[in-house]
């Protein structure tokens, strides 16, 4: 015999807001569309450190910009003029 699905909401193409689709998920279980879902494989290297500096705002806007007129990341400009400070002191 046939298993008895219990009717469920579609899920919405677009959400209007953020709020909308926490209202949907608070609503709903996840577990009812287990057949929408796919299961997702991924590896965490827990070992690797991420050194965080803080730079003001205004300062991060002009790296940003600089770096992409230059064709490059922010990262690696910061870590050229960084190096080149470095050497020079």
């Amino acid at each position: 015999m046939a298993k008895n699905k219990k009717r469920r909401d579609p899920i919405p193409q677009n959400f209007k807001s953020v709020e909308e689709l926490q209202e949907f998920w608070d609503t709903h279980s996840i577990a009812d569309y287990d057949d929408v879902f796919q299961d997702a494989h991924f590896d965490v290297d827990l070992r690797s450190r991420t050194n965080l500096v803080a730079v003001e705002p205004t300062l991060m806007q002009e790296l940003v910009k600089r770096s992409h007129a230059m064709g490059v990341s922010t990262e690696t400009l910061v870590n050229l003029w960084l190096s080149k400070q470095l050497t020079q002191a």
